[in-house]
């Protein structure tokens, strides 16, 4: 037997239904990353200390699958900076988490370069990656886009 509704259940039917498709519709926009985001891998770090350039071992990025990257810091004249200690941190800011892994550098690779292992994104979508960098000038750290 089918429900009957009355004025008064319409009355509350009709907003929350409209809210419920609002927020599906906020949500699906949500998962957009920004359009005017700066996907460059190479960036100055905030204060100018120093450049950081990253590259990821494979290409496309993995989703789903731990693998490693290479980070290079030189002066903002080019100059490699190999006397540094390195921290990656990072997540998705859409959904408010982070990684699901703990990346580190493991490995000077001399010239400024330094391996990473232990990344992994466990989804499609806007990730940021915070790369710290304590060295001779001080710390300063330099924030990338990547939309895998």
């Amino acid at each position: 037997m089918p429900a009957k509704f009355s004025r008064r259940h319409l009355f509350w039917l009709a907003p929350a239904a409209a809210l419920v498709v609002a927020g599906a519709g906020f949500a699906a926009r949500m998962m957009e990353p920004p359009s005017d985001l700066d996907l460059s891998l190479t960036k100055k770090t905030e204060h100018g200390f120093y450049v950081a350039s990253l590259a990821a071992d494979q290409s496309p990025v993995p989703v789903g699958a731990i693998h490693s990257w290479t980070v290079k810091v030189t002066t903002p004249n080019g100059k490699p900076v190999d006397a540094v200690a390195i921290s990656i941190d990072g997540g998705m800011p859409q959904h408010g988490h982070g990684l699901p892994t703990k990346p580190e550098v493991t490995r000077d690779l001399g010239a400024g370069r330094h391996l990473i292992e232990g990344m992994k994104f466990n989804m499609a979508g806007w990730w940021t990656l915070t790369v710290s960098i304590n060295g001779p000038k001080g710390a300063d750290k330099a924030t990338f886009n990547l939309v895998l």
